[in-house]
């Protein structure tokens, strides 16, 4: 387990590699200083198969590797040197042929600048400005590019290529013929040419997408025709993508035209399947010189720098939407009163803000609830008396201060989880940490490890326990038959719209999903989710950290919930089923509910987690249940009412809005109101 984290690998066999690799660069130097061509040449090749296979899985070692300036390049020149001392070890050294493999590899590595700014450029030359999915760029002239074989990995492909010269020295060293040792390196300079002469034809202008600014014209002329009304908005890391993800659906489910702008590539590459028009522009110029008239409405699911760029156009709306309701500070953020309208999910958003004093105004809260909500399953009336019940330990991440109540995990996270392992009434442990955890501090990542460890260790105990284990037996066929049905629905998934080619401009081409494929996709994820719990047994502690199960997966898995103050408790309440929230700041269980709306039918936690019981209580013994009517209270405090249908409400608001916008714009005579006759339906 401590190599396991110390190297950041996932399997086994991912551990074995690199192991392999690191040792057979000692090998090849012990091998080569003896000299023994044989046992070198077995030491080479396993340096080359366990590179290549950390390459195929993209190990993070070969990060840690780069870090320590042990990089791709480094690790071929350091075995090309143990070559020529292996050739210096042996009767060939002084030998023309020796003299030869020196120039062969310098040129070999002069090579290698030429073929790598070929490939920067034509990447370079291949990108647009823009990058898209769903919309048809038929008419926007975009020739194919390079094969992905001849672009994908480039450099460890032609650095490759120095095989010929390696086996052709070894075999120098071997039998003394210096003919093997030319050829190869006759071979291995014919590869790199030929190489950067296949990429030389690509670079012809009929073989490059148009210009930036005519790509440019192009999307502001299909604006103007697909006329897009509402647009959600996101800029971020490559790890808030979920923040947009979890809002598709409900663009999809408007009734307006949908539009979705990201600024960052790495964003566009982890959005979920979607059927709504998608465009990514990271450049800000091209952004704000964009025809965006037609727009009403925008967006934003978080509170980011990039949102001037749009903010600053006036012929539209602006609604804060976030990416979920809670009572952390991030819910109340002055930048808030920069947007037109806030949207809440309920009567609790809107006390929030008053309370704060942060200067959004009252009469610019709407109360909308929370479309992602709906996947939630409420309460059964009883628990089930045929298994033990799941609690969920969910804590939030570190933050970005060092505020002791932004999350358990440092402070009560072990003995959270050590209490509930050790309760005398058995529940099942889910553990799912925030996906950012140990991101800032990194003493949260170390807690996280040994939480992780603790729940595995107990998952091992209890799969030995006797209790356990006949029950483990009863069932091991249903579950061996779901899990081999979830390797099916794994190698099943759609392989990505684009296979054959790996530029920028063709994968924006060619990124259409049919208006069927997204509801096909969500089928098929929740078939997913239902063969996972299945394949597991429903006593076994686990550890989730993985974008699957979801988190709303794990809801509706669960009995009972322990957790922080973030919007992972505003969701769950959703459920109306029993939770616990930790006061990490240990500021009193009576000013904890009064600064936090969301725990006021919550199980109170100090660091110790003494009163984990009460939790336990409420989800093992008929009647233990006093928090019930607080929950169901509290559910409409803060999410709303359940009818009209929060869906119906995000509707009605989006309307109300764009009507504003649109009056606002035909009171000034400004340009961009509805008076375009052309329009192409939403996909």
């Amino acid at each position: 387990m401590l190599l396991r984290r110390l190297i950041g690998a996932v399997s086994t066999a991912e551990i074995v590699a690199t192991l392999l690799t690191v040792l057979s660069y000692p090998a090849m130097l012990v091998t080569a200083l003896l000299p023994s061509g044989y046992a070198f040449a077995v030491a080479a090749a396993v340096s080359y198969l366990g590179d290549h296979y950390l390459h195929r899985r993209g190990s993070y070692m070969l990060v840690r590797m780069g870090k320590a300036r042990l990089g791709l390049t480094i690790r071929f020149l350091i075995r090309q040197f143990l070559l020529v001392l292996l050739l210096a070890r042996t009767e060939v050294a002084g030998d023309t042929v020796f003299y030869a493999a020196v120039v062969g590899f310098l040129v070999f590595y002069g090579l290698q600048a030429p073929h790598t700014a070929l490939v920067m450029m034509l990447r370079r030359k291949r990108r647009l400005p823009i990058a898209t999915r769903n919309i048809d760029l038929t008419t926007l002239p975009v020739p194919d590019g390079a094969p992905r074989w001849l672009t994908h990995r480039a450099v460890e492909k032609v650095l490759h290529t120095e095989v010929p010269t390696f086996v052709g020295l070894l075999a120098v060293a071997a039998t003394g013929t210096a003919a093997y040792g030319y050829a190869g390196m006759a071979v291995t300079i014919l590869l790199v040419v030929a190489y950067m002469a296949v990429l030389l034809p690509f670079f012809r202008a009929g073989k490059l997408p148009p210009s930036p600014e005519r790509t440019m014209e192009w999307f502001d002329e299909w604006l103007r025709t697909y006329r897009p009304e509402v647009a959600l908005y996101f800029s971020g890391s490559k790890d808030s993508a979920y923040q947009a993800n979890m809002w598709l659906e409900t663009m999809e489910s408007l009734d307006a035209r949908p539009i979705v702008i990201l600024r960052e590539r790495a964003i566009l590459a982890r959005l979920a399947t979607t059927s709504v028009p998608v465009v990514c522009v990271p450049s800000a110029v091209d952004l704000m010189n964009m025809d965006l008239s037609m727009l009403r409405v925008g967006l934003y699911p978080a509170n980011v720098g990039k949102n001037l760029h749009l903010l600053r156009v006036p012929t539209m709306k602006h609604v804060f939407i976030g990416h979920g309701d809670s009572d952390k500070i991030a819910s109340i953020n002055p930048y808030s009163k920069a947007y037109d309208e806030v949207w809440s999910a309920g009567r609790a958003g809107r006390d929030r803000y008053a309370l704060a004093d942060v200067g959004v105004r009252d009469e610019d809260i709407v109360e909308v609830g929370r479309p992602q909500l709906a996947p939630i399953r409420p309460a059964g009336p009883t628990p089930r008396a045929d298994r033990i019940p799941t609690i969920l330990y969910a804590p939030t991440w570190e933050g970005w201060t060092d505020d002791p109540g932004n999350t358990s995990l440092l402070l009560a996270g072990e003995n959270i989880v050590r209490r509930l392992l050790a309760s005398e009434r058995p529940v099942r442990v889910l553990y799912k940490p925030h996906p950012f955890t140990g991101t800032r501090n990194r003493a949260a990542g170390v807690v996280h490890q040994r939480i992780a460890a603790m729940v595995e260790q107990a998952a091992a105990e209890r799969a030995a326990d006797p209790r356990w284990a006949e029950e483990a037996r009863r069932t091991a066929a249903d579950r061996a038959a779901a899990q081999a049905q979830l390797k099916r629905l794994r190698e099943a998934r759609p392989a990505a719209a684009v296979t054959g080619l790996w530029d920028d401009a063709s994968v924006s081409r060619d990124a259409m999903t049919p208006a069927d494929r997204a509801v096909v996709e969500q089928y098929a994820a929740r078939e997913w989710n239902d063969v996972y719990w299945r394949s597991q047994g429903w006593w076994e502690h686990r550890v989730i950290t993985g974008p699957e199960p979801l988190l709303f997966d794990c809801f509706n898995e669960s009995d009972a919930l322990v957790s922080d103050i973030s919007s992972v408790v505003s969701d769950w309440i959703a459920s109306g089923k029993p939770y616990a929230v930790t006061d990490s700041a240990e500021i009193g269980e009576e000013e904890f509910k009064r600064q936090n709306t969301a725990v006021r039918a919550a199980v109170i936690l100090g660091n110790d987690a003494a009163r984990l019981g009460e939790l336990i209580d409420a989800v093992t013994l008929p009647g233990a249940d006093p928090l019930a009517q607080d929950r169901a209270e509290l559910k409409r405090y803060l999410l709303g009412p359940d009818e009209p249908s929060s869906l119906e409400r995000f509707n009605a608001a989006v309307k109300a809005l764009a009507a504003r916008a649109e009056a606002r714009n035909r009171a000034l005579g400004e340009a961009g109101t509805a008076d375009a006759t052309t329009v192409v339906p939403a996909p």
